[in-house]
């Protein structure tokens, strides 16, 4: 019988001459389907992490290497619901007649759900236990790509315009707080960047998390959560105690290059195999396991470096925008200040 179609009782005439249903198990259609059910469910359930250790790694060949997307629905229904509560509060600020939320902002916000996508579901994904600069790109996504377009997305500026003024209320306490404004201090946000990847790549930890799934999500959720805080003061879109200069933005970002670069190099000149997980793939294509690693510093040293060197791009490019409405502003008030003297010399002399 096929699986697809539907199962039928079908009956028998008992001894007393009426017709009696036979019942019929599905403990054998059971236990023949459970292995295919099993295997359907470790492929939707379980991240898509390393290559089985032991087990030969394929070499990724286009245009095959571009299907080998994974289906791990932890980071999908994370994106899924961040997407659908960001467009539905600004359809609702929309809605309610007010300034519509810029689109470039929900553009913003979208390319960083979308950057974690890519890092956590696409191929890259599928190859990061299999070689290090893979991995490293995967993390430069998290926190040089995905973390700085969210936060110019606005997030919590856009639920504090859709939300009632009860949870506005809540949220502005929220905001306020002292938690809120110890995590958010420019200094703890640096600091916290740099000590989660120095911390994770020179430790034990990195190379645990290649083979547990549980802290490799920890993994990932700390390069986030350490980029948030510290593009947060950088970006200056949402709500923040902590406003910083243009001067001190620029500052800050020319202080993270040198802790990028050193760490970067650090990896790139390494002479041994930091993460013994490498050593374990079978593969006889790619680098070695040492110039693989070489690689990623390098990836983490020119790449991180060229991104920041883009973010102060862009803070002098803010900073001029700034000093240029702030110098129309300064004219038209002056401007207004001459024809109300004129008008009152006028009116004297009549």
């Amino acid at each position: 019988m096929a699986l697809s179609e539907p199962v039928a009782a079908t009956a028998s005439p008992g001894q007393n001459g009426r017709v009696t249903p036979i019942r019929m198990s599905f403990r054998p259609l059971l236990r023949a389907s459970l292995p295919s059910l099993l295997a359907l469910l470790a492929t939707l359930l379980l991240p898509a992490l390393a290559l089985a250790h032991g087990v030969e790694a394929a070499e990724p060949r286009l245009p095959g290497v571009l299907l080998a997307w994974s289906l791990d629905p932890l980071p999908l229904i994370g994106v899924a619901t961040a997407g659908g509560a960001y467009l539905w509060a600004a359809r609702r600020v929309a809605a309610a007649g007010r300034r519509p939320h810029p689109r470039w902002r929900t553009a913003c916000f979208g390319g960083g759900l979308a950057a974690i996508v890519v890092a956590l579901n696409s191929p890259i994904e599928a190859y990061e236990g299999v070689l290090f600069s893979v991995h490293m790109l995967q993390h430069m996504l998290l926190e040089l790509v995905a973390a700085p377009l969210l936060l110019l997305g606005a997030p919590a500026t856009l639920a504090l315009r859709a939300a009632s003024p009860s949870v506005r209320r809540g949220l502005l306490s929220v905001l306020h707080s002292r938690a809120v404004a110890v995590i958010s201090f420019p200094l703890f946000g640096w600091l916290l960047f740099a000590a989660v990847n120095w911390g994770w790549h020179f430790s034990a930890l990195y190379d645990q998390a290649l083979e547990n799934a549980a802290l490799h999500y920890l993994q990932h959720a700390t390069f986030l959560g350490a980029a948030l805080l510290f593009w947060w003061p950088v970006i200056g879109a949402d709500p923040s105690r902590w406003r910083l200069p243009y001067p001190v933005r620029l500052f800050y970002l020319f202080l993270a290059m040198p802790q990028n670069s050193f760490l970067g190099v650090a990896l790139m000149s390494a002479p041994a195999v930091l993460y013994p997980h490498y050593l374990t793939n079978l593969r006889a294509w790619g680098p070695t396991a040492v110039d693989d690693q070489s690689l990623g510093g390098i990836l983490m040293w020119v790449g991180g470096d060229l991104v920041f060197l883009v973010g102060m791009a862009a803070v002098v490019a803010a900073w001029v925008r700034h000093e240029d409405r702030r110098t129309a502003r300064l004219d038209a008030r002056l401007d207004a200040q001459l024809d109300a003297e004129a008008a009152t010399r006028r009116a004297q002399h009549l």
